[in-house]
C-alpha cells in the first residue's frame, strides 16, 4: 500500500503540473479546464485506478480507444457513439466488433466529471486524458495532454473500416495508413510502441501460425520457439478465440519491451514485425535505437501521443459537448437530461 500511496502522489504531482502548463497545440491548450474543471485529471485517473485493480487490460484498452477515434474523422469520440436510427456505431466495424474494450469505463469517468463539472468536459478530451493515465499507470510516460476537443455528432464505421491499420498489414500498407493521418514513420514505430501491454485475439494472427500469406507454412519472420507457444494457444481450426499477451515478456507494463521482441522476431502481430523484418526497411534503426534506450522511445512517445490526439479535433462552437458518451445531445435514447440510471431505464422501457 505504501507503493500505491507514493505513486499517487506522484501523479497528483503531474496533475499539478498538467495544471501549470501554457503550451498550446494548434487550438487546444493544456490549461483548457484550468478554471471550469480544476480536479479533472484527479477525478479521471481515480475512475481508472479503481477499474485496474479488476480488469488489469483496462489501460491498454484505454489507449487503443483513443487510437481508433483518432484514426476515424480525428480525435472527436466517434468511437463511443452506439447505434441509433440516424447514426452506424463504428463499434460495429470490422476492426473494432467484439474487439475495443473500456466502454463502460469511458462512462463511469463521463459521470464522475459530469457531477463536478456538468456540461463542461468533452468525451473525446476525455479519451485523451485517459490515454496518458493508462500510460503512467502502466510504469510508461506521461505528457501535458492538450484540451479543448469537442464531441462529433456523427459517427462513420466506413471510414473506420478503411483507416484502421489491420494486424496483417504489411510495412507500406502502415506506411500509408498513418500517412493518411499526416503521421510518418517515426511515429508510425513510436506509435506501435503501444502494444507494450493489452492482448489480442488468436484470429488476429493465426494466419502467421498456419498458412501464412497461402503457403501452407508458418510466417518466416516467426521465432520457432514462440510459434509453438502460440501453436499451443491458439490450436488450428479451434472453436474458441483465445487472447494472449501482445507483449510476451511484461504484458501488463508499459516499457520497451515490444521493441526488444521484435529484435528476437517475437512480435506478436504482422504488423508488429513487419517493423524490423521488412528487409532495408527505414524503421529497423528506430526499432533497435528504442529497444536500447527506454527514454529514447518514451521521448518519442509524448511527442506522438500529443500528434496523433490533434488529428482532426473539432474546436469553438463545432460538434458539442455530449453529456452522455455513447449518444449525441438529444437522443431519445440518450436519455441525457435524466439524472438517475433507474429513471432513464424507465424511460427507455416506456418508449418501446
Amino acid at each position: 500500500m505504501g507503493s500505491m500511496r507514493l505513486l499517487v502522489v506522484a501523479l497528483l504531482c503531474a496533475f499539478a503540473m498538467h495544471a501549470g502548463f501554457s503550451v498550446s497545440y494548434a487550438q487546444l491548450t493544456p490549461t483548457f479546464y484550468r478554471e471550469t474543471c480544476p480536479n479533472l485529471f484527479p477525478i479521471v485517473f481515480g475512475v481508472i485506478f479503481d477499474a485496474s485493480f479488476t480488469d488489469p487490460r483496462i489501460g491498454a484498452s484505454l489507449m487503443r480507444l483513443h487510437f481508433h477515434d483518432c484514426f476515424v474523422q480525428g480525435c472527436d469520440g466517434s468511437v463511443l457513439l452506439n447505434n441509433t436510427d440516424t447514426i452506424e456505431s463504428e463499434q460495429d466495424a470490422l476492426p473494432n466488433i467484439n474487439s475495443i474494450r473500456g466502454l463502460d469505463v469511458v462512462n463511469d469517468i463521463k459521470t464522475a466529471v459530469e457531477n463536478s463539472c456538468p456540461d463542461t468536459v468533452s468525451c473525446a478530451d476525455i479519451l485523451a486524458i485517459a490515454a496518458e493515465i493508462a500510460s503512467v499507470l502502466g510504469g510508461g510516460p506521461g505528457w501535458p495532454v492538450p484540451l479543448g476537443r469537442r464531441d462529433s455528432l456523427t459517427a462513420n464505421r466506413t471510414l473506420a473500416n478503411q483507416n484502421l491499420p489491420a494486424p496483417f498489414f504489411n510495412l507500406t500498407q502502415l506506411k500509408a495508413s498513418f500517412a493518411v493521418q499526416g503521421l510518418n514513420t517515426l511515429d508510425l514505430v513510436t506509435l506501435s510502441g503501444g502494444h507494450t501491454f493489452g492482448r489480442a485475439r488468436c484470429s488476429t494472427f493465426i494466419n502467421r501460425l498456419y498458412n501464412f500469406s497461402n503457403t501452407g507454412n508458418p510466417d518466416p519472420t516467426l521465432n520457432t520457439t514462440y510459434l509453438e507457444v502460440l501453436r499451443a494457444r491458439c490450436p488450428q481450426n479451434a472453436t474458441g478465440d483465445n487472447l494472449t499477451n501482445l507483449d510476451l515478456s511484461t504484458p501488463d507494463q508499459f516499457d520497451n519491451r515490444y521493441y526488444s521482441n521484435l529484435l528476437q522476431l517475437n512480435g506478436l502481430l504482422q504488423s508488429d514485425q513487419e517493423l524490423f523484418s521488412t528487409p532495408g526497411a527505414d524503421t529497423i534503426p528506430i526499432v533497435n535505437s528504442f529497444s536500447s534506450n527506454q527514454n529514447t522511445f518514451f521521448s518519442n512517445f509524448r511527442v506522438s501521443m500529443i500528434k496523433m490526439g490533434n488529428i482532426g479535433v473539432l474546436t469553438g462552437d463545432e460538434g458539442e459537448i455530449r453529456l452522455q458518451c455513447n449518444f449525441v445531445n438529444g437522443d431519445s435514447f440518450g436519455l441525457a437530461s435524466v439524472a438517475s440510471k433507474d429513471a432513464k431505464q424507465k424511460l427507455v422501457a416506456q418508449s418501446k
